[in-house]
This record gives C-alpha cells, sequence and structure tokens, in this order.
C-alpha cells in the first residue's frame, strides 16, 4: 500500500530543493554572464530534469530510514546525512559538467571554486527545503528532536521556554556534534557570496586593463625598437617549375657590427576616473656601424641599387614626438613610416640609403629618437655586438624579457640599467639572406610597474576567505562552549556576513587609497563590528578581548601571506599548523555527544 504521506513529503521537498537551487543558480549565472537572463532562465528545466532520479532514491531512503533506525532521534540526523551527501555528489557531478564544456582551458582552482559554488547551492537549498518541512518530517519520523528542526527547537524554546518544553523521555538537547555540522554547513552557504566577490574582482580588473588600453590608445602603447639595419634588393635568376629560367626579386639585410643605445625614461602618471595609467617620455640615442659587403651568391650588377634603405622598428607611430632625422656617413636622412619588408619588424620606419659612394665600406649612423609610450619599452638586439643604458626617475621598474640587464642600481629617486650582448650570445650574422628567428623572441626591456597592484592582492585576500570565515566560526564555537551560552545560527550568518562584507571594502578602499592602509582600514571596521557584537551577546569582556585579539592576528597574519610571495607557501602551511594545534588543544574537554559540553575539568 503506497504511503501518501512519505511521497508528499518527498514530493514537497524536492520541489523546493530544485526551485531555490534553480534561483540561485539562475541568479549566479546571470551575474557571470552580464544580464543574458534567457540563458540563465534554461536553468529550471535543467534542474528539474536533472533532479528527477533523487525522487525514488528518497522515497526509499525515508522508508528505510524510518524502517530500520531503531533509535527515533537519530533518524532525521540520518536522513541530513543522505541529503546533504546526494547535494554534494550533483555538485561535484555540475562542476566537471561545466568544466568539460568550457571554451577555455580551466585550471584547478577554478574547478575548485566552480564545485564549492554548486555544493554550496544545492546544499543551502536542502537545508532550506528540510527547514519549511521540519514538522512534516520530524512527525514522520515521530521525533521533534533532531538537527533538522533545530532552528525551529531554539526559537520554540526562546519565544515559549514553557509551553514548548519537551517530554521527560526525549528532552531535547544542544548537542554540540549538530550544533558544529549546522555551522560547517553555514560555511559552505557563506562561501557564494566570497565567489561572487572573486568575479566582481575580475570585473573591476577587467575595467582598469580596458581604461590603461584606451588611454594608451590615445597617447601611445608600449613600444619595441629594433635596428637600424639596411636592405638591399636584388635579381636573382632562378628556375621555375617548369624548368624555365626567370628573373625573381630578392633582398638581404645588413645588421650593424657594432650598436649602442643609450636613453632617458621619464615617467608620466594619467588619471582617468579611479583608474591611473602609466605613461613616460623616452629620449634615445643610437649610434654604430654597419659594414657593408655582398653575400658571396649576389653579384654586384644584380643589386638594385637606387632602392636600398635604412630601417628600423617601432611599434606605435603615434609615440613619435619629434621627426628623425639621422646622420648616416655624415649627410641627413629623414625617416618615414613604412617598411619594404617585414621580415625583422612588422612595423617601422625607413630612409632611402646610397650605397654606390661608400668610401671604405662602412656605414656610420647616429640617430637620436624622442618617443612616447606607455608601461613598457622593448628592444630587440639585431646586431653583432650591442650595449643598451637606460636611466629613469621611477624607482619601481620590472626588468623583463628575454634578458636581465647585466648591471643595475635602484633608488628612491630612480634607477639605470645596462645589457650587453656579442656574437655569441645571437642566433645570426650581420648578413641576413633570410630570417631563420623570430626577432620578437629576442626582446628585452623594462616595465614600469605602479607599486601596488590592487586588484592581484585583493584577488589573493578573496583566496584565504574559507580560511578567515572557517577559523572565525570555529573560534566563535570554541568560546560559546566554553562560556556556555549558545549562539543562534542567524547570528553565525550575521557575522559570516561581516566576514565577507570585509572584502568589498577591500576592494573599494584599494581603488582610492594604498592597498596596505585599505587593507587596515577594512579590517579595523570589521573586527570592530564583530568584538562590539560578540560583547553584546556574551556579555562579558574577556571573551570579547580573545575574540578581537585572535581576529586580529588572523587577518595579520593572512595579510602577511598576501606579501609575500616566494615563501608564502612555508608561512601559510606552519601557521595553520599552529592555528589547528591551538584549536585542538582547547577542544579537547568537548562532549561531542552530551548537552554538557564540557567535563569539570574544563576550566
Amino acid at each position: 500500500m503506497i504511503n501518501w504521506n512519505l511521497v508528499g513529503i518527498v514530493a514537497r521537498l524536492w520541489f523546493l530543493t530544485c526551485l531555490f537551487s534553480s534561483i540561485l543558480f539562475s541568479i549566479s549565472l546571470q551575474f557571470m554572464l552580464d544580464g543574458e537572463w534567457s540563458i540563465a532562465l534554461l536553468v529550471f528545466p535543467m534542474v528539474y530534469i536533472a533532479s528527477s532520479p533523487v525522487l525514488p532514491i528518497l522515497l526509499i531512503a525515508l522508508f528505510l530510514i524510518n524502517r530500520k533506525v531503531s533509535y527515533s532521534h537519530r533518524k532525521p540526523f540520518i536522513f541530513l546525512i543522505l541529503c546533504m551527501t546526494i547535494c554534494f555528489l550533483y555538485g561535484i557531478t555540475a562542476a566537471v559538467l561545466l568544466n568539460s564544456l568550457s571554451s577555455q582551458h580551466e585550471d584547478g582552482f577554478h574547478f575548485f571554486k566552480t564545485a564549492l559554488l554548486c555544493c554550496a547551492i544545492l546544499c543551502s537549498s536542502a537545508r532550506l527545503a528540510i527547514f519549511i518541512n521540519a514538522t512534516l518530517i520530524g512527525n514522520f519520523f515521530n521525533s521533534l528532536s533532531a538537527p533538522i528542526n533545530y532552528l525551529q527547537t531554539l526559537h520554540m524554546e526562546t519565544s515559549h521556554p514553557q509551553a514548548q518544553r519537551p517530554a521527560p523521555q526525549e528532552p531535547v538537547k544542544s548537542n554540540p556534534l549538530m550544533k558544529a555540522i549546522i555551522t560547517a554547513c553555514l560555511i559552505v552557504v557563506l562561501m557564494i557570496p566570497t565567489l561572487l566577490i572573486d568575479n566582481l574582482v575580475s570585473e573591476r580588473e577587467k575595467r582598469n586593463e580596458t581604461v590603461v588600453t584606451e588611454v594608451s590608445n590615445m597617447w601611445a602603447s608600449s613600444q619595441t625598437i629594433s635596428g637600424p639595419f639596411v636592405y638591399v634588393p636584388y635579381k636573382a635568376w632562378v628556375t621555375n617549375d617548369r624548368g624555365v629560367r626567370e628573373i625573381e626579386e630578392r633582398h638581404f639585410w645588413l645588421i650593424p657590427e657594432d650598436l649602442s643605445i643609450s636613453g632617458n625614461v621619464k615617467h608620466l602618471i594619467r588619471q582617468k576616473s579611479i583608474y591611473k595609467v602609466m605613461l613616460y617620455n623616452a629620449s634615445l640615442l643610437s649610434q654604430g656601424q654597419i659594414k657593408f659587403q655582398l653575400p658571396k651568391d649576389v653579384p654586384a650588377e644584380f643589386v638594385d641599387w637606387d632602392d636600398t634603405k635604412i630601417c628600423f622598428g617601432l611599434t606605435d607611430f603615434k609615440g613619435i614626438e619629434e621627426k628623425i632625422i639621422a646622420e648616416i656617413n655624415g649627410n641627413s636622412l629623414e625617416f618615414t613610416p613604412g617598411l619594404p619588408s617585414h621580415d625583422l619588424a612588422k612595423t617601422g620606419l625607413s630612409a632611402p640609403l646610397d650605397l654606390k659612394n661608400l668610401s671604405n665600406g662602412i656605414i656610420s649612423f647616429k640617430m637620436p629618437l624622442k618617443i612616447k609610450g606607455s608601461e613598457q619599452l622593448h628592444f630587440i638586439p639585431l646586431s653583432g655586438n650591442s650595449s643598451f643604458e637606460l636611466s629613469s626617475d621611477w624607482n619601481s621598474p620590472s626588468f623583463d624579457g628575454n634578458n636581465l640587464p647585466a648591471e643595475r642600481t635602484i633608488t628612491d629617486k630612480g634607477f639605470t640599467a645596462s645589457w650587453k650582448f656579442n656574437r655569441a650570445n645571437l642566433p645570426f650574422n650581420t648578413i641576413l639572406s633570410s630570417v631563420g628567428f623570430e626577432p620578437e623572441k629576442l626582446a628585452f626591456g623594462v616595465t614600469l610597474l605602479q607599486p601596488s597592484d590592487q586588484y592581484v592582492k585583493t584577488d589573493r585576500s578573496v583566496k584565504y576567505a574559507i580560511l578567515v570565515i572557517g577559523l572565525t566560526f570555529a573560534l566563535f564555537f570554541i568560546v560559546e562552549l566554553l562560556q556556555k551560552r549558545p549562539m543562534h545560527p542567524v547570528q553565525y550568518i550575521l557575522i559570516g556576513l561581516a566576514l565577507v562584507i570585509f572584502y568589498t571594502l577591500l576592494l573599494s578602499f584599494s581603488e582610492f587609497i594604498e592597498f596596505d592602509s585599505a587593507y587596515g582600514a577594512a579590517a579595523i571596521a570589521t573586527i570592530t563590528l564583530i568584538t562590539w557584537y560578540s560583547a553584546m551577546h556574551f556579555r562579558k569582556l574577556m571573551p570579547s578581548v580573545i575574540l578581537c585579539a585572535a581576529m586580529t592576528t588572523l587577518y595579520g597574519f593572512i595579510f602577511v601571506l598576501i606579501r609575500l610571495e616566494d615563501t608564502a607557501l612555508l608561512i601559510g602551511s606552519i601557521g595553520l599548523f599552529i592555528i589547528l594545534a591551538v584549536a585542538m588543544y582547547f577542544s579537547r574537554k568537548v562532549n561531542w555527544y552530551n548537552k554538557e559540553t564540557l567535563s569539570t575539568a574544563a576550566a
């Protein structure tokens, strides 16, 4: 005979869980997809269809638990654990499917975030559905004293202590183990807003990058300079596929035997809205010698002397501040945009070069260059022997690219750096009939960094959110056991929301002030609020002082981890081990099964 009461409970639980999880999934997708409600709304039918196998599982589980489990107060607890396990498995499965359907290769942390978000949504939805139907489930199991209706029981005890006093034969116990499980579920649920904040950080970072790109496009983008080098065209007899000899246009390149580039870089900071963009003006002097000689297989009479040119590569023409006039063997030549060939540089400038009247086969050049750009200045060492020297008034450089400086000095007033290359360092000769390498891969130089990259540091802070929330909840849990003054789960939620809002404060503050000051202001505000709230609850000074000191230590520890790079893992592991040891020490006297949570020796 069908137990319609059982079917009704399962149907209500399934329907409400799917409804709540569909709403949460839709909101999350809408937030991530920037307003694409049409895609987010497809979640509703997908959730109901995918979760339909849970119906028979819950029917069988409820029936077996009610028949096979002897103690009535254990039945709802076992049913709750079963529901959370199902939600966890569904969450992991959903994360795997989303990761496999993603068009981009995602790293392990992204999969962890996706799995955590899915599990948190499903578990919180199921917990809410169970809470709504707590009375029906309790009546079905013939027990109202269980973790399922913990919130309702606690509320009934507070509102009507006399009328709702449990019967002597089955007293309602505030079991620490059950409270710990509920607290753990709240930690998982509170990870949903932290994941959304992580997306908010990425969104603000992309907005910053967009502003930087806009300003750079109006000013000048990062610059990469190569050359100068000489373009020499010639004609050659070749045999085509049909065996007929014909003339083909070819060319070769002459690069300097010796090259020296020196210059000074002055930084500029331009602000658009709340964002700052690093720009610069550079004054450079390039000088050296190019030895003119023909390849062995190129006769002089085949050279097109009228089309020979001297060239150099430059990324963005908008960065040219003054016309470029080079002194070549005592003659002045003005460069104009355009390259005869793009073998050595994609963009650049060139000028006609007369090679007929060379007296000693040496092309001496001296070329001043005044350019502007944004953030990055790179060079490509196209020369047999070359040296580069840069100085700047910016004191936070990042030397990057294919080579680091041979010498560098960084002070509060700026930096100086020098690079040196010789024939043994480079994969080419000074005569290039064909370019068998990628010049871009040889680029080196400097990036003018702004000292506080607040978005990267804020993102690192958010990654420690589960640590902060978990340890803070564990701290409150131990304190409430020691003080024998339990806190309601709603109070845990309020404390958790205060911990989450810390990251929005940090993000917003750091866009106006330095990250260190922003972190301190956000931490002080959060610690002050939670300390005041705990003082109002415990009504004692010592627990609030302990909580304040512990949270200050925790936020200080996280700040140290954010500032560290190479030793962050080592320091973090040691710190977590110490924190775990302290938690184990203070919880050693807890009796997790009885109402009297501490032994008489706990003091």
